[in-house]
């Protein structure tokens, strides 16, 4: 969303406020919204080299690159938090943007923050308002209504009671406002709110669902980037070891799907995943696909269709390592055959849903390959990236095999 801009008379046009992704389930970095169509993240140069150099074949199954933009934390008087995306500074504005006669009290919300002690922490968190945070979300998808009714955050596993449950009447998903925080920390503690970072524009892939169920996958057998620490190469081989990442190839990394019995998401997040057997996992797929009434059996087809098809392009990419990267598969909560139920909370906003299910790839800092523009002499590695086709070969299994009714 585009308001006045907060910047002196000159600095830059169309300042943009940037929110977090109330969408994103799974990930460490901070997602934020752009516009409804877009969203940014910050920039690593493997990824953006990795966007740059896009091969034809692999275009379908990857958010479209729209560019970078400059970014900046502001802080005024009272220690408020704002993160500002400045088109005119540094880099010129891809995404057509329409300058908008003022700003939007309710997205205003989403960037004051109060810098507070926690009494539960050592650390300086942030605190998020809690006013008028329903009325945040009636300018976008009427899902996002549903996502949670409270910005509270806990130091324990976010989505988890005392009792190491998950609560089925969870109705929000607080991981990007967790990534988000985390991010303004980072940002904050440097005491240099005038830098200008630069952030990557890239295509909402839910944008055009009213309820979007998302499954986030990391994918592979290996998750550590060929740069890695030896310490950080430990650590990620434990995590693969310890979960479904090195029995399967593919391992839960966050998950929301839209429950019609009750009107609320249900979310998952990546302790969940870490935790799965290979059964787990698979029943994790099931719940994916189970809207609280009943399994979504008429998506199974499309879905597998789709990853057959991302198999036989990877299957092609020679020298490409997509370590530590993510698969998305999407699809709208609200059934077609639902929208002109007056019962539901909020109409169906898109019309007819153009495509019923998506699979994306995603996060792609680790991501090595021959002629890459930030790593001229990478690792050398022949062949396709056979952890992740092994990976994909299991999922596309069990999926079957839900469809075949095993």
């Amino acid at each position: 969303m585009v308001g006045q801009s907060p910047l002196g008379p000159g600095e830059g046009r169309a300042a943009v406020l940037l929110q977090p992704f109330v969408h994103q389930v799974g990930g460490h970095t901070s997602m934020l919204t752009y516009d409804e169509h877009t969203i940014c993240k910050p920039l690593v140069s493997q990824e953006l080299s990795f966007y740059e150099s896009l091969p034809l074949a692999m275009r379908q199954f990857t958010p479209q690159y729209k560019g970078i933009v400059s970014v900046h934390l502001k802080k005024d008087s009272l220690g408020n938090l704002t993160l500002i995306a400045s088109p005119g500074l540094g880099q010129p504005d891809t995404c057509g943007r329409r300058d908008s006669a003022g700003g939007d009290p309710a997205v205003t919300l989403w960037h004051k923050c109060k810098w507070t002690a926690s009494a539960s922490s050592d650390h300086g968190l942030i605190k998020w308002s809690h006013t008028q945070v329903t009325k945040t979300f009636k300018d976008s998808c009427p899902g996002k209504m549903l996502l949670r009714t409270d910005l509270q955050y806990h130091t324990d596993s976010l989505l988890e009671d005392a009792n190491g449950k998950q609560p089925e009447k969870k109705s929000y998903n607080p991981w990007g406002l967790h990534c988000h925080r985390q991010h303004l920390n980072r940002m904050s503690s440097k005491h240099n709110e005038n830098k200008l970072q630069q952030f990557l524009l890239l295509e909402n892939v839910v944008s055009k669902y009213s309820y979007p169920c998302i499954l986030d996958l990391k994918m592979g057998t290996r998750q550590h980037g060929d740069d890695a620490s030896e310490e950080k190469k430990a650590r990620h081989i434990k995590k693969c070891e310890q979960s479904t990442s090195a029995s399967l190839g593919v391992r839960v990394c966050g998950m929301q799907v839209y429950q019609a019995d009750t009107g609320h998401f249900l979310c998952k997040d990546k302790y969940y995943g870490r935790k799965l057997s290979p059964e787990g996992f698979r029943q994790a797929l099931r719940q994916f696909l189970c809207n609280g009434n009943q399994l979504r059996t008429d998506l199974l087809e499309p879905i597998i269709l789709r990853l057959k098809a991302l198999l036989s392009v990877i299957r092609k990419q020679s020298s490409y390592r997509f370590y530590s990267s993510s698969l998305l598969i999407i699809y709208d909560g609200q059934e077609h055959k639902e929208s002109a139920d007056h019962h539901l909370p909020f109409p169906k906003t898109h019309g007819t849903n153009p495509c019923r299910v998506d699979v994306r790839m995603i996060d792609f800092a680790h991501t090595t390959f021959k002629g890459s523009k930030s790593n001229p002499n990478p690792t050398p590695h022949d062949g396709p990236d056979h952890g992740y086709i092994f990976g994909l070969e299991n999922l596309i299994k069990i999926l079957q095999n839900l469809s075949e009714g095993k």
